[in-house]
């Protein structure tokens, strides 16, 4: 599967626009994790732990969006989006989206 955040594939023309495909997951934090990052950021630099947990996230949601993307028929998916928030006290949300395509 291609995956592109342009509106074209190099080398490639789109045949057919199947639609929008879009995926998503919440996670939240534990405690334990927030107390750590607490100090950590008093400190300065990496917080390791949430990093890991983001990365893990957007793996995740960008299987979905594959897996989505497959389920229509798609051979790329073009102009792909990623956005990230807050979701209540201790959770975040990765959000993904974009054009599934056949090629030709």
């Amino acid at each position: 599967m291609l995956i592109v955040t342009t509106d074209t594939v190099p080398n490639h023309e789109i045949a057919d626009v199947l639609g929008l495909v879009s995926a998503n997951s919440v996670r939240s934090r534990n405690v334990g994790r927030d107390i750590l990052a607490g100090i950590k950021s008093m400190m300065g630099g990496e917080i390791h732990a949430y990093t890991k947990l983001m990365t893990e996230t957007r793996e995740q949601v960008l299987e979905k969006l594959v897996a989505s993307a497959e389920s229509m028929g798609a051979d790329a998916i073009v102009g792909m989006k990623m956005e990230s928030s807050d979701v209540g006290q201790n959770m975040a949300e990765v959000y993904m989206y974009g054009t599934a395509v056949k090629l030709r």
